[in-house]
């Protein structure tokens, strides 16, 4: 049922002007709040630690995954402001692009590596068609992967989460990010309930690829649609997740960040995920291993997935 809600609205999406779209989902938004409080922001069915968990590199205690992805034209015009502002804070994080939608940048990309920080894939063209079809998929998949080369990017992540991670196969990947231990806001909302890495099998071939679900909520839900005005849901899940010696991976996107202080209709201040990092390198000081999501991926894969 929900796959077919899905594809009519994405269908739909296109002529339904950008803040009716907006308006709707807030008030969507405010009933699923009151359905889904006992599983969100946390959602204690969490998965248990791998078979033998010996825990993250050099005895931390926690992994920390910043991503970014980038929607829009106007979302990449801010990419090196926000890379600016993870490094000024001695992070690291990944930036995921969407080859078909807006012309992408190879200098915001060369400057990116160069930095230290890394470029995945997100999607071709941030719409929910991928899934029509198997056939649809598996063209698009090449298109991907295309790309994927391209761009020497090992990771990818689904528009709108939207994922069938048995079809994933088809791509030419070390991990994807496109879960989520529990998030009821987005389109295909069932959780994964893990807020540690795990692995996707290939069935058909000894390989797979790492999944790395997000664990804590994305700034689109908290700030554009619920309309907060701090970052208290941000701190209380991390502190969960760090208690459990979990995963904390965040997904922000530059399009909604206003820097410099700029105000935009649909965006939120910067400084907001300034202050997360600040709380993260405040509270948790030589606690936590920041790691791109392929060192990751690399890492859990070298580790938790032995050969059967």
């Amino acid at each position: 049922m929900n796959s077919y809600r899905n594809e009519i609205y994405y269908c739909l999406k296109p002529l339904i002007p950008r803040r009716v779209q907006i308006y709707i989902r807030r008030l969507f938004v405010q009933y699923q709040l009151v359905k889904y409080r006992k599983i969100w922001p946390i959602d204690e069915k969490v998965r248990k630690e791998p078979d033998g968990w010996r825990g993250w590199p050099d005895g931390r205690r926690f992994a920390l995954v910043l991503t970014h992805d980038v929607d829009t034209h106007g979302g990449q015009s801010k990419c090196l402001d926000l890379m600016k502002l993870d490094a000024d804070l001695g992070f690291r994080s990944s930036f995921n692009f969407v080859p078909l939608r807006y012309s992408v940048s190879l200098y915001v990309h060369d400057t990116l590596r160069e930095q230290g920080f890394e470029v995945g894939v997100h999607g071709l063209y941030h719409d929910g068609l991928y899934y029509l079809s198997r056939d649809i998929f598996s063209k698009r998949a090449a298109r991907i992967n295309d790309y994927l080369r391209k761009w020497q990017a090992v990771g990818y992540r689904a528009p709108s989460m939207y994922h069938r991670l048995e079809w994933f196969h088809d791509l030419e990947i070390e991990y994807d990010a496109s879960t989520f231990d529990t998030d009821p806001f987005e389109p295909h909302s069932v959780g994964v309930c893990s807020i540690l890495p795990f692995f996707v099998k290939d069935p058909d071939s000894q390989g797979g690829f790492v999944e790395l679900p997000y664990t804590l909520p994305q700034d689109f839900s908290l700030f554009i649609l619920m309309r907060k005005k701090n970052i208290d849901i941000w701190k209380q899940k991390l502190d969960w997740v760090v208690d459990r010696g979990g995963m904390v991976l965040i997904n922000t996107h530059p399009d909604y960040m206003d820097f410099n202080g700029n105000k935009s209709k649909e965006g939120y201040p910067a400084q907001f995920y300034r202050e997360f990092l600040e709380y993260v390198k405040e509270r948790y000081a030589g606690q936590y291993w920041n790691a791109l999501p392929r060192d990751v991926a690399r890492f859990w894969k070298s580790e938790y997935c032995k050969p059967e």
